[in-house]
């Protein structure tokens, strides 16, 4: 019994110690995009005839750097029930600095995922400015494009892949039972796989920041909250249905509009 006692409070100290540590990333990424998304953004669509900045390497690994902070910020909270259910198992295996140790590499391994979907924004963002297709909010200035990236990402919210990748996203459990590894290496493909499924998950609805402007504040946290809704609520499968949707009723409208 007292064997028993011991093992559940160090559980609980692990859970608090990462819990901690993955608030704290979130943390440091939300205050990044508080003091400069808005005023940025703000500054830029009060010029809206300013030429826009010559894409340099160190411009392009500055944008590249914007959007995995932004995709930290918004994407780190979501995932924090699977990392402390994976550091609870590991700790019953494990000593408890190899568990925490883990559990960061997971966590690395869920964020590189992130950093591959930032790298082919500032590909997408380079794409939509060469074409003219872009404001200096970094937000669409094309009707059409906005409208099509809204039904599109509407659409999206009701197939096969959307439903089997939240699957995995919404059930922590269901996702360690089925893809455990062991040792460092494993926890690092583990949190691949899982920064993989919320890719496949979630991908479409960072791509409405092009609609309503990369850096605009209130549309990160909308997404993000509805995001962490989607995976932590117990009817996120009804509300990605509503959040489709939506979604199609006003890209038809916005297309409607432009055509």
């Amino acid at each position: 019994m007292q064997g028993r006692l011991m093992l559940e409070h160090l559980l609980r100290r692990d859970r608090l110690i990462v819990a901690i540590g993955t608030a704290a990333v979130a943390a440091l990424a939300w205050a990044y995009l508080a003091s400069g998304a808005g005023m940025d953004t703000d500054m830029m669509a009060d010029m809206p005839d300013m030429a826009p900045m010559p894409w340099t390497p160190l411009y392009a690994a500055l944008l590249f750097a914007m959007w995995w902070v932004m995709m930290i910020a918004m994407m780190a909270p979501s995932a924090a029930p699977t990392v402390l259910l994976y550091v609870t198992v590991k700790r019953k295996q494990e000593t408890a600095s190899r568990a925490a140790i883990d559990a960061w590499i997971f966590l690395a391994g869920y964020l590189v995922t992130w950093a591959g979907f930032s790298l082919v924004a500032v590909l997408a963002q380079w794409a939509l400015e060469r074409f003219g297709l872009l404001s200096m909010a970094m937000a669409t200035t094309s009707a059409v494009l906005g409208g099509a990236i809204l039904l599109a990402a509407g659409l999206y919210q009701f197939t096969p892949l959307k439903h089997a990748c939240l699957r995995y996203c919404e059930s922590p459990l269901l996702f360690l039972s089925r893809h455990w590894r062991l040792g460092a290496r494993g926890a690092f493909r583990m949190g691949l796989r899982h920064g993989s499924y919320c890719v496949g998950c979630c991908w479409f609805l960072m791509v409405l920041l092009f609609v309503g402007g990369v850096m605009n504040l209130v549309w990160i946290i909308g997404i993000a909250l509805y995001v962490a809704g989607e995976k932590l609520l117990p009817f996120g499968r009804r509300l990605s249905h509503v959040a489709g949707a939506t979604l199609i009723l006003s890209g038809t409208i916005v297309l409607a509009r432009a055509l």
